[in-house]
């Protein structure tokens, strides 16, 4: 079902009347009237404004096109509707809109009340997680209320998902002007990222001075606005990278959302999926499948690990069929010839990881047995070496802990690594790691993936009243909140009265964030540091 956008043209009365019901702003397509966040009264919030033409009919699997003009003033009080997903429950990626549409390419602006075209605010440009199968710029951990009341202009927004931004195959390559598919995900963001640049100034920001932000699939999203050429001249001065950038040989990139597909075996894949599985002969037939068809394929998982050594190995999962291809245009090079080759922007890059993710969780279900048989086949040679520096002896909680000890540990050497490509192929600007060590009490175990979420956008309690949110939380709030807020307007998170937060260096040291705040070691020994580094020499870059 195609959503509809809708605008109403004004008497004078009738616009006197508007202006005093919400703020009213000029864009490059026509005026949009947007209202007063529910949650502060000193912020305004433009929702659903189309920054692309509806990618349907001819236009699915195409690159995104500019909207096109209205006369009059478009309602900007709601949320566009979510583009197509799977419907699951209730997450950190999935709460928000009930209303799903392939007609989806909206955007979304919070800022001050006081804002004028004349502000030049900074800007913080947010790209959602959910594996690439879910997750939309209205979730409410995303609201940009609390950001907008420090002087942030917040823009969130919708990229399709899926199939439908993710499908290679050599006819829509042959279509493309750049022999290219696959990526239409990707152009959405950078779709996106070109209407703010245009337009974030008539609501008070600064389009040279904006800084990208994203979380899981999101953080890939938020990386790629840093290494893709299309990018380019956009305005991006920083990235945040939430459960983001690990080091090209670590298998937790392979396996995860941030990693990408080879554009032969992606085009390969997808003439496979067009006979075999929909069993179609044309681009032109799958353009006619409706989408409720389509979507019941998004949470396919690849085997991205068939031809390495950790093929038939459980110790990570797969990633996501559907995902960023290196198609020579928009990602014109792998993550580790790009670090080597200094090929990206050098801007300044806060990036992390959670205690409680990537394989790492509250409890584990390894005995000792599985896990000497587990770990014994991913260390290979390495093994008798690892069972020394993570010895596992005695009941379930004993693995549980040595088994997380080790995932902790990947995590926070594998983001160390990537500083030290990023400063080794000859980027100057700072890097500034994190470890989140904090359990919110709402949406899992632990200090889980997306947990820190709450608190760097700053949206408890009204993201849950009824979650039992303490002082504490609070606390870890402030710190948090502000910490981002300074990254963004100078790309730099230290100030006033917090913690000092060391870029990363040669010292084997990351900002832990949460329960605790410092700079502190990234495994428990040296020994567990270079045994990591040695295990990273024996994998490809992926």
């Amino acid at each position: 079902m195609r959503a509809v956008w809708f605008f109403v043209p004004l008497s004078l009365a009738q616009f006197v009347l508007a202006s005093l019901a919400g703020p009213v702003v000029n864009t490059s397509y026509g005026q949009v009237q947007g209202a007063v966040s529910q949650y502060r009264k000193d912020v305004n919030v433009f929702r659903g404004m189309p920054y692309a033409s509806p990618p349907t009919g001819e236009n699915r699997f195409k690159a995104p096109q500019e909207p096109q003009a209205w006369h009059g003033i478009r309602n900007a009080t709601v949320f566009g509707p979510q583009c197509v997903q799977i419907s699951s429950s209730a997450s950190i990626f999935t709460t928000g809109s009930t209303v799903m549409s392939e007609d989806c390419l909206s955007i979304n602006v919070w800022a001050p009340s006081n804002a004028t075209s004349k502000s030049k605010l900074p800007v913080y440009f947010w790209i959602y997680g959910g594996r690439y199968f879910e997750g939309s710029g209205d979730v409410p951990t995303y609201d940009g209320s609390n950001m907008a009341s420090k002087d942030i202009i917040v823009v969130t927004f919708n990229y399709r998902l899926g199939i439908l931004g993710y499908f290679a195959h050599p006819e829509l390559s042959a279509e493309s002007m750049h022999n290219s598919s696959g990526n239409y995900g990707m152009l959405d963001m950078v779709a996106a990222l070109e209407w703010t640049h245009k337009n974030i100034a008539s609501f008070g920001g600064d389009p040279e001075h904006i800084t990208v932000g994203g979380q899981s699939a999101g953080s890939c999203g938020a990386l790629d606005m840093m290494l893709s050429p299309l990018a380019e001249g956009l305005g991006v001065v920083g990235i945040i990278s939430e459960t983001g950038a690990r080091g090209t040989h670590d298998p937790s990139m392979a396996g995860s959302s941030t990693s990408y597909r080879q554009k032969t075996d992606a085009e390969s894949y997808g003439v496979t999926f067009l006979e075999d599985t929909l069993n179609l002969t044309s681009i032109e037939e799958l353009r006619q499948v409706p989408y409720t068809t389509l979507v019941e394929y998004y949470p396919l998982n690849g085997d991205y690990y068939e031809s390495t050594p950790l093929a038939n190995i459980s110790a990570f999962m797969e990633p996501p069929i559907w995902r960023p291809v290196l198609d020579g245009y928009a990602m014109p090079y792998s993550y580790s010839d790009a670090l080597k080759y200094n090929a990206h922007k050098d801007v300044p890059i806060l990036t992390g990881n959670n205690a409680d993710e990537s394989g790492a969780q509250v409890t584990q279900s390894y005995n000792v047995s599985t896990y000497n048989t587990t770990f014994g086949e991913m260390y290979g040679n390495m093994a008798d070496e690892f069972f020394k520096l993570f010895p596992a002896t005695g009941n379930t909680s004993d693995v549980t802990e040595v088994v997380n000890a080790m995932y902790r540990s990947l995590s926070r050497v594998g983001t160390w690594t990537w500083a030290l490509d990023w400063h080794k192929g000859g980027a100057k600007s700072d890097i500034y790691t994190y470890y989140w060590t904090h359990a919110p009490p709402i949406g899992g175990q632990g200090a889980y993936h997306g947990s820190e979420l709450y608190y760097a956008f700053g949206v408890i309690p009204y993201v849950d009243s009824s979650a039992s949110w303490t002082e504490t939380d609070y606390a870890v709030q402030k710190k948090m909140s502000s910490y981002w807020a300074n990254f963004i307007k100078t790309g730099n998170p230290n100030g006033r009265d917090l913690p000092f937060w060391s870029p990363s260096q040669n010292a084997t040291k990351t900002m832990w964030l949460g329960n605790s705040w410092g700079n502190d070691e990234i495994a428990a020994s040296t020994e567990r540091v270079q045994f990591i580094l040695d295990y990273y020499k024996t994998l490809p870059a992926w």
